[in-house]
């Protein structure tokens, strides 16, 4: 049987949080002297809902999840450093993850001192089976799932996903970031099934919000319960929350922005393959394309003398890099960029 109390650290657990006047008084304010706040109305003068309510709400209804099972931190990258905090002891619990992915999750365990175990990925960029790792993954800790996966575009399915969080102790996290440029389900279909279950998305991609710093964590309430928790008081601040509904609330314009992406991904994929020096085009399910190039740091290099700035991810992959979908004309103007290059 599942017990966050297991998972969670002695001193989390021992915890007594901060908590404002705010939190604590339930009726209808009137007048508020409680937080030391410039009384003179500025609009931002007061300190932002430390819970962000409205926006929990919104998220909720969007994504078909209760509003008690979210967490939004400032950016994706404040949830998984609160998942080591709370769910990780220094020197003994591990990190697991699946390279080549998403850097922040190593750099997240050195900073929590804690011990990476790296599984590398199949052939493919594929999952390795539970049944070849299952000797590995005995100690607690966190393990980490990036699908669609960064740098690669490859999805995983649900059933193998299920899998991995039903032979692990500990908390598996599945960041997906890039969820929303694919056709495959959310392991957000997975969270009442699965109690060790996270998933992070973010409002940085799809959304268009990289510069509010809004990520989201879904899990079962008493993981959310924890990482409220051990927050600080108010991590999301009143614009970004705002401006966070304000998008949310025009969901159709967003998911026509999604379809041009999803539809320039497959124009660049197509040019990409018909450039001279570009040996392979992986496929992607995210608002990016991993290619190979024969002469990748050339290429790479030429491109930023030309003011055309794209991931180098050659020490992650050889001779590999990583291209976001632009608009029409940006992708036309790489591809033209390309083709100059290589003759």
């Amino acid at each position: 049987m599942f017990n966050i109390d297991t998972l969670t650290r002695k001193n989390i657990r021992e915890l007594t949080p901060y908590s404002s006047a705010r939190e604590e008084f339930s009726g209808q304010a009137t007048v508020l002297l409680d937080a030391n706040e410039n009384p003179y109305d500025t609009d931002l003068n007061r300190y932002p809902d430390p819970f962000q309510k409205e926006l929990k709400n919104a998220i909720a209804d969007l994504k078909n999840v209760a509003a008690d099972q979210l967490f939004i931190g400032n950016g994706s990258d404040e949830a998984i450093d609160l998942l080591f905090r709370a769910f990780c002891e220094p020197k003994n619990s591990k990190a697991y993850i699946f390279p080549p992915t998403y850097g922040m999750y190593a750099v997240s365990a050195q900073i929590n001192d804690i011990e990476i175990v790296r599984l590398p990925l199949r052939e493919n960029f594929q999952l390795p089976a539970l049944a070849t790792i299952k000797n590995e993954i005995k100690s607690t800790g966190l393990l980490f799932i990036c699908s669609p996966n960064n740098p690669t575009g490859t999805v995983y399915g649900l059933a193998q996903i299920k899998e991995m969080a039903d032979g692990f102790y500990g908390l598996v996290v599945v960041d997906e970031a890039y969820i929303d440029f694919s056709s495959s389900e959310s392991a957000l279909a997975l969270l009442d099934s699965t109690p060790n279950l996270v998933v992070l998305q973010t409002m940085s991609k799809a959304w268009g919000l990289a510069g509010l710093r809004l990520g989201i964590a879904a899990a079962s309430k008493e993981i959310i319960k924890v990482l409220n928790k051990i927050k600080p008081p108010y991590n999301v601040n009143t614009l970004s929350q705002a401006k966070g509904v304000e998008v949310l609330r025009n969901d159709d314009l967003v998911q026509q922005q999604i379809k041009q992406i999803q539809d320039q991904r497959k124009a660049l994929r197509r040019a990409l393959q018909a450039t001279k020096g570009v040996r392979k085009v992986y496929p992607s399910e995210a608002n990016f394309i991993l290619a190979e190039f024969d002469q990748a740091a050339m290429v790479f290099r030429e491109l930023q003398s030309k003011g055309i700035i794209i991931r180098n991810r050659t020490r992650l992959i050889k001779n590999c890099l990583r291209i976001t979908v632009g608009t029409p004309q940006q992708n036309k103007l790489l591809i033209t960029t390309l083709k100059n290059i290589s003759r």
